[in-house]
């Protein structure tokens, strides 16, 4: 493990449950339309985290400037944003313009219960990716003092 992977682990969890917070804040505004741009109701979207691996041998300047295709990517990455394909559900409501023929309105699948507890999680996530990140580099000072 090298100097920075610590700081880059965080750095890469921080992104990802950054994502994540934009997709909970996506679900909950989204909670009462039943109509998207599809013309379908809204459905809840979810955030596949994988891990992040290794991807070569990286130099130094590669690692500090963070754009080189070779740099360690330790931690996590979002994979991809998918639909919750569970059932959407029906209220009856005769007088929304979305009613069907029997007065029924096919509403999209979110739950704000389920949201918030979501979005609690991500930023507590966030927050300890913070302090991670904090102690690593207090680490690293403390380090650079013992060498002086």
């Amino acid at each position: 493990m090298g100097l920075f992977d610590a700081i880059s682990s965080s750095a890469s969890g921080m992104q990802a449950e950054r994502v994540r917070m934009d997709v909970v804040s996506e679900n909950l505004a989204n909670a009462e339309t039943t109509k998207a741009a599809d013309g379908q109701p809204y459905r809840r979207k979810e955030v596949v985290f994988q891990e992040a691996g290794s991807s070569g041998t990286p130099t130094f300047a590669s690692i500090l400037s963070g754009i080189s295709d070779n740099a360690p990517t330790h931690g996590v990455k979002v994979s991809g944003i998918v639909e919750d394909q569970s059932a959407l559900k029906r209220i009856y409501d005769p007088g929304h313009p979305d009613a069907d023929k029997d007065g029924y309105v096919t509403m999209p699948n979110v739950n704000s219960v389920t949201e918030m507890t979501d979005l609690i999680s991500a930023s507590r996530s966030y927050e300890a990716n913070v302090t991670a990140m904090q102690t690593a580099k207090t680490m690293f000072t403390k380090t650079l003092d013992i060498l002086r």
